[in-house]
């Protein structure tokens, strides 16, 4: 009996035998099989729609073309010099970096003290929280129709307010003079995504730990101490990546625009996207829209690379590591 109970014990010791190699080549192709599964299609659709286009518009760049036939007429950079040249395109540039200036300036700072407020233990914080996210949730198409008919001349609802705070220059002008078209326009940006922002300063006043904020309390510091020296610097990495989307945004504005006024009156509103929608699908100057948009993704690109190379360095740092976590 006892015999029997040590060779049981010497078989449930021994080390398992290494799987045959038919088997583990098997298992080999069978995980590189599943990792296809998910991969090619995504890779599919980014070499489609993104990588495809990138290279066709680049090719484009070089040429006078017209949408139709052959692109014989090789023009080398004419077209970026033409950019260079027009004073219209320059205009452009000016009108995205004002947005940019304003955004960052004026929208990030209201999202900014909207969240502090709504972070506090106000009554009905959570209906407020819903009202001033709304607006983003609604598409840039509806949300310029909608101030379309707001800013309308004689019966908007702008025209009447204004003429009730005894602003009656103002009447009118709101979309159709150059000098009003784009502080309007910004202003219909901020109701449309300064919510957003908000709700990401939300999401950080909240991860802030609470302990933190009481030990500073207990110290002295009052509540301007306590949001200047505690609660903004452990924002820092929200606030950087709600400047990111900010600019970017800002770069690439075209729906809300396009609706409300074309880039209208006389290019007074003008951004780089319609620019290269008007010559790529109404002036059927397609060589020359392909520049302006290589122009508009390096742009894109380049401040990209900046901005996380100099700015979300130290908040990426620790949110990748090597193998074995060191």
């Amino acid at each position: 009996m006892s015999t029997l109970t040590k060779e049981r014990r010497e078989d449930a010791v021994q080390a398992p035998r290494p799987p045959a190699p038919g088997r583990s080549l098997l298992r080999g192709w069978r995980d590189w099989a599943s990792v296809a599964w998910f991969l090619v299609p995504a890779l599919v659709l980014f070499l489609v729609f993104v990588l495809a286009p990138i290279v066709v518009a680049v090719f484009t760049g070089f040429f006078k073309w017209g949408g139709i036939g052959p692109m014989d007429d090789f023009v080398g950079f004419g077209n970026y010099t033409r950019l260079l040249e027009d004073e219209v395109f320059l205009g452009d540039l000016g009108r995205g970096l004002y947005l940019i200036v304003l955004s960052v300036t004026v929208q990030l700072p209201f999202a900014l003290f909207t969240a502090v407020l709504l972070n506090q233990r106000l009554r009905g914080r959570a209906v407020y929280r819903m009202l001033f996210f709304a607006p983003y949730i609604l598409s840039e198409v509806v949300t310029a129709v909608l101030f379309t008919m707001v800013f309308l001349p004689g019966s908007g609802m702008a025209d009447h307010l204004a003429g009730l705070l005894g602003l009656e220059g103002l009447q009118g002008r709101w979309l159709a003079d150059p000098s009003t078209v784009m502080p309007t326009l910004f202003v219909v940006m901020v109701w449309k995504y300064f919510g957003f922002h908000m709700m990401l300063f939300l999401a950080g006043l909240q991860g802030i730990p609470a302990e933190i904020l009481e030990a500073a309390s207990i110290d002295g510091a009052g509540a301007w101490q306590r949001f200047r020296h505690v609660t903004l610097p452990l924002l820092g990495p929200t606030i950087r990546i709600s400047i990111f989307l900010s600019v970017i945004g800002s770069i690439q504005l075209f729906d809300l625009v396009w609706v409300m006024t074309a880039g209208g009156p006389n290019h007074s509103s003008e951004t780089m996207a319609i620019a290269m929608f008007q010559f790529g699908f109404k002036r059927y100057q397609v060589g020359y829209a392909s520049a302006i948009s290589v122009v508009l993704f390096m742009i894109s690109l380049v401040f990209s690379l900046f901005y996380q190379r100099y700015v979300l360095r130290r908040d990426l740092s620790g949110a990748v590591t090597t193998g074995g976590g060191r």
